[in-house]
């Protein structure tokens, strides 16, 4: 069977240790850095209908040699990043 389809899910650690798992919606190349857009993934479907539907921008940084993810810290670049991961998401969904 062919999972062309399924989702990009990763799994990332908070500060505390804790897992989180995040659907991978879209990823963009800008200045030599890579950004994603990442919606949360409840076990619960439940809990999926009180979610605020908000997806979180993180960049990949270099930490010591490995590859991790990190929130996009300067507030304009974020707006920026927010502005054309939704027209991308417009494209993909209504065209």
């Amino acid at each position: 069977m062919d999972n062309e389809f399924s989702p990009d899910l990763i799994t990332l650690l908070d500060e505390s240790g804790v897992e989180h798992n995040f659907e991978i919606l879209d990823q963009i190349e800008e200045n030599n850095k890579s950004y994603f857009a990442l919606m949360p993934v409840y076990e619960n479907s439940e809990d999926m209908l009180y979610s605020s539907g908000e997806y979180t921008i993180l960049e990949a940084v270099d930490i010591d040699g490995e590859e991790q993810l990190a929130e996009v810290e300067d507030e304009d670049l974020r707006r920026r990043l927010s502005d054309i991961f939704e027209e991308r998401f417009n494209d993909m969904f209504y065209e």
